[in-house]
């Protein structure tokens, strides 16, 4: 599985891209492998504010359906509606063209709270 070094995660299995004043957010290779082929994901729209930790949106599976948690507070400033039509982009391509969300951070401190690639993958190894 893979997990980029340059991003950081959430413990809900979402991943973070700073892209200078704003920021990238999507679901980990971990989390769609465990969830199986995706049929429907369902986002908020632009303008919503985010606040961490909390649900944002869904994503559903064949087997199940799961929230999306927030990893940081913010606006939200751009959704990948790409995902309406194509939602198995995040089975093919979690951290290219399954992103999520763009968001514009309300808290940068939010940051320290993400764990490193190191500390995901440690995370969820198998026991």
């Amino acid at each position: 599985m893979s997990t980029p070094k340059e991003l950081r995660y959430s413990e809900e299995h979402e991943w973070v891209k700073v892209e200078g004043d704003k920021v990238r957010v999507g679901i980990t290779d971990f989390a769609q492998h465990e969830l199986g082929d995706i049929v429907f994901v369902e986002l908020p729209e632009v303008g919503d504010e985010l606040k961490a930790d909390e649900p944002f949106g869904s994503v559903e599976s064949v087997k199940t359906v799961s929230e999306l948690y927030a990893p940081i507070s913010g606006k939200i400033v751009e959704v990948n509606e790409d995902l309406n039509d194509d939602p198995q982009f995040v089975n093919e391509s979690p951290y290219e063209k399954a992103w999520m969300v763009v968001v514009e951070p309300a808290d940068q401190s939010e940051f320290d709270k993400l764990m490193s690639a190191e500390q995901y993958e440690e995370m969820t190894k198998e026991d």
